[in-house]
């Protein structure tokens, strides 16, 4: 059997799984297996909720509006999200959609808007940015839900992580040009500290910000290359980096 099953549909539920549980489905979720996905009565279900692994179930439709899902047994035992804050200024809605699911994608254990002084909007719809990291996790087969921490003023976010924690910020003005080189000088591969990266808005940092940056200590400034990026790009280019060079990737 292969490692992962790609053709039966996920859905994140809040209820616990075990063999035998039967779990009532929503109306939104109802629609979107039974008259969206079109699956019959018996066809598989893949179930998570991020505390009991990922398990098989079997749909029993009601109609076409109604129905619930037969837990069968655990395909896959649950693991942990990696260690790794992604701290972002809000973008507009659509873009900032895209945002949160790569994120998710790329293995944020914990998601925070951070307020700037060039930030586009303060306003932060926290359920939309939630929907939005399930659906990326039902899609990529991600056993849980990254933490959504509430917006800070960027004081306050880089007050609240661990020292111990590196912090990486996207800096056009990075002393080191070779990103691969900052973060091996930063960290060392073999054993990586918990990580946090931090993107600005496309206005970028102020000077004053930059300076409360570059004051944390346990902190490494990260070029991107030649090229500006819009800043739901860069997200996903310094995920990626830090994912590779000292994250999970490796």
């Amino acid at each position: 059997m292969p490692a992962y099953d790609f053709k039966a549909p996920r859905l994140f539920v809040e209820a616990d799984l075990a063999p035998g549980l039967v779990l009532p489905l929503d109306r939104a979720q109802a629609n979107y297996l039974i008259n969206v996905l079109r699956r019959g009565e018996e066809d598989p279900v893949l179930v998570f909720n991020g505390r009991h692994g990922e398990w098989r179930t079997r749909l029993v439709a009601k109609g076409r509006k109604d129905g619930e899902l037969h837990c069968v047994d655990q395909a896959r035992p649950q693991t942990g999200l990696p260690d790794l804050h992604y701290l972002f200024a809000p973008l507009k809605s659509a873009r900032l959609d895209y945002l949160a699911q790569k994120a998710v994608e790329m293995g944020a254990g914990l998601i925070r808007p951070v307020l700037t002084r060039y930030t586009q909007g303060d306003r932060v719809n926290l359920d939309r940015l939630r929907a939005n990291t399930i659906e990326a996790a039902e899609q990529c087969g991600i056993l849980a839900i990254p933490g959504l921490a509430p917006p800070a003023r960027l004081p306050d976010a880089l007050a609240a992580l661990e020292p111990e924690r590196l912090l990486v910020f996207c800096d056009e003005d990075a002393p080191i040009a070779d990103p691969v080189c900052a973060l091996r000088g930063a960290a060392d591969p073999a054993a990586p500290p918990p990580l946090a990266v931090l993107v600005g808005p496309e206005g970028g940092f102020s000077e004053e910000e930059r300076e409360t940056i570059r004051a944390r200590p346990n902190t490494v400034a990260l070029s991107l290359g030649p090229r500006i990026l819009r800043a739901d790009t860069a997200a996903v280019a310094v995920l990626a980096l830090v994912q590779a060079v000292v994250g999970d990737c490796r």
